[in-house]
């Protein structure tokens, strides 16, 4: 579909031409990516319809990565304090990759670098791994996609 919408905008400054090349992407486009979207649109509601979510398995998907998934919300919390965004940058990544290298939680290394420490009291930091952050436009979310009725039932 990108392909044909970028065909359909290459073809836009030969509008008043009319002549056959630019008739031609019409004559493809037009009845190919219709029939393409349909099968994608017919392909994504049986996704939709056949889906299950497992909260216990997302939850242990998350611990996987043992807090790194946090790191983003760290870095913006770093950067709130007017820390340098390439130094704010360093520390975390710095605890990412210990986090890997040892298999220590990413919380962990984090309590134990000196440099954040003096830049975030344990509070923050542990409030940078709440999930509340990531989820709390959830119902808005589902309200304007599934209608009123689906708020708070998520």
């Amino acid at each position: 579909m990108r392909g044909y919408a970028l065909a359909a905008l290459e073809d836009v400054p030969l509008w008043h031409e009319r002549d056959i090349s630019h008739s031609s992407v019409e004559r493809v486009i037009g009845p190919d990516a219709t029939v393409t979207l349909d099968f994608m649109l017919h392909r994504f509601a049986g996704l939709v319809e056949q889906m299950r979510v497992s909260p216990e398995q997302m939850r242990t998907n998350l611990d996987l990565l043992k807090g790194v998934v946090h790191s983003q919300r760290l870095l913006l919390e770093l950067a709130r304090k007017g820390v340098d965004r390439q130094a704010a940058y360093v520390i975390v990544q710095r605890n990412a990759m210990r986090t890997y290298a040892e298999g220590i939680d990413f919380k962990t290394a984090l309590s134990q670098d000196k440099e954040l420490g003096k830049l975030m009291t344990p509070g923050e930091i542990a409030a940078a791994f709440s999930l509340d952050e990531h989820l709390r436009h959830v119902d808005d979310i589902f309200a304007r996609v599934f209608g009123a009725e689906a708020r708070g039932k998520a």
